[in-house]
């Protein structure tokens, strides 16, 4: 009896390019987002741009490439959406207190308290 090997290889799954780093961006756009919003802002922008290029890469060729790491680029993807609301309200929150003050403080009596000492 002959044995037939099968010598069909089946192709190697690759892991999308920048799956990690935008699943890290993500996150870290949610830790910084107390930052005065903008390292926060910053990092889930480039979160949110690099996973849109995965993405256009991924479905262009579905089975090149893990199931782990379209996952992985997904939910760095989710953190930076988050990242950018919470980021995006805490600039709004700094620019209204920002606002609030200066208001105060352009409506204080200067001169007269200037003129006691």
């Amino acid at each position: 009896m002959e044995t037939i090997q099968n010598n069909t290889t089946q192709p190697s799954l690759q892991d999308l390019p920048n799956s990690t780093g935008v699943l890290v961006l993500g996150i870290l756009s949610i830790v910084f987002c107390f930052c005065y919003g903008i390292i926060g802002l910053t990092l889930g922008i480039i979160s949110i741009v690099m996973a849109s290029k995965a993405n256009k890469l991924y479905l262009s060729n579905p089975q090149g490439y893990t199931e782990s790491s379209y996952k992985n680029m997904k939910a760095g993807r989710i953190c930076g959406i988050i990242g950018v609301c919470l980021s995006s309200l805490y600039v709004i929150v700094v620019i209204i207190y920002i606002s609030i003050i200066g208001a105060a403080l352009t409506s204080m009596p200067w001169e007269e308290m200037m003129n006691q000492y």
